[in-house]
């Protein structure tokens, strides 16, 4: 059997996370080959995220990040089970190595997200293997990305909620897109204006309308007329160019961005909250 060096320990706990005496356990398997011991160590993670796959990863840190030139974003989702975890600065140096991998190739959805590799690892492999690392459940469980002329990211303190916000201009006052992406996050909007809202959304607001309007005892002839108040009502609270903006409520948040540019509007966003 080869020596296992204190130095050798070292380089592979430096190379995977792992903690020292899983790493000299690998070693001394494996007669201080790296790269079987790597193995060895990935399949430790694997049985962990196996074995704890029931658990729910409910805690954890929600990274949205922008390009220099501001033209494309990626928000990323990392989940884990304790709150311990999110906070390490590991997991969140972790979390952010994945949306900066997201932002650079910009894939088309989480799985191929899943198979870019940061330093010659599958993200996808090395999620798991911080399974194993960590000793609970990790698992990256959303992606999305925008692309527009300038967009804008958003991370509220705790890492547990964040925005993009893509808007329609370049050039933009920065404070002006922080704002939006800030009432975003605030405001949970469903969609950007009312056109963009889902037809089954917009039914089932009708819906409810119709029925309140009956159980208030109103006149069946005018229940839709109600229900058709009562769902503008919900477009002006839940969609975010019609919504009040949140510092100021006089005016609306399409007419805040006018006060910037006349023709300035956004294009699309992305919200992701943890818990919420």
């Amino acid at each position: 059997m080869a020596e296992i060096k204190a130095g050798d320990v070292a380089k592979l706990r430096k190379m995977t996370g792992a903690g020292m005496l899983d790493c000299k356990k690998a070693l001394e398997e494996t007669n201080g080959d790296f790269d079987k011991a790597i193995d060895i160590l990935r399949k430790k993670g694997q049985k962990i995220a196996s074995k704890r796959a029931e658990r729910e990863a409910t805690e954890g840190a929600v990274i949205a990040i922008t390009n220099k030139e501001k033209t494309k974003g990626a928000l990323i989702v990392l989940n884990c089970e304790t709150d311990f975890v999110a906070k390490n600065d590991d997991f969140v140096k972790f979390a952010y190595s994945i949306a900066e991998a997201a932002l650079e190739k910009m894939p088309a959805d989480l799985d191929q997200l899943k198979e870019l590799t940061i330093d010659g690892k599958k993200i996808g492999e090395e999620v798991t293997t911080q399974s194993g690392v960590i000793g609970e459940k990790i698992e990256l469980s959303f992606y999305a990305s925008q692309e527009s002329p300038y967009v804008i990211s958003y991370i509220h303190p705790g890492n547990k909620l964040a925005t993009l916000v893509a808007l329609n201009k370049s050039g933009v006052e920065l404070q002006v897109a922080k704002d939006v992406a800030m009432q975003v996050a605030a405001m949970s909007p469903v969609s950007v204006n009312k056109d963009d809202v889902p037809q089954d959304v917009i039914d089932k607001e009708l819906e409810i309308g119709r029925e309140m309007a009956l159980q208030e005892g109103k006149p069946e002839a005018i229940v839709d007329k109600i229900a058709e108040g009562k769902l503008n009502k919900f477009f002006k609270e839940n969609t975010l160019l019609n919504q009040q903006f949140i510092k100021d409520s006089k005016i609306s948040v399409s007419d805040y961005l006018k006060q910037e540019d006349k023709e300035l509007t956004v294009n699309s966003f992305v919200r992701f909250a943890l818990n919420n």
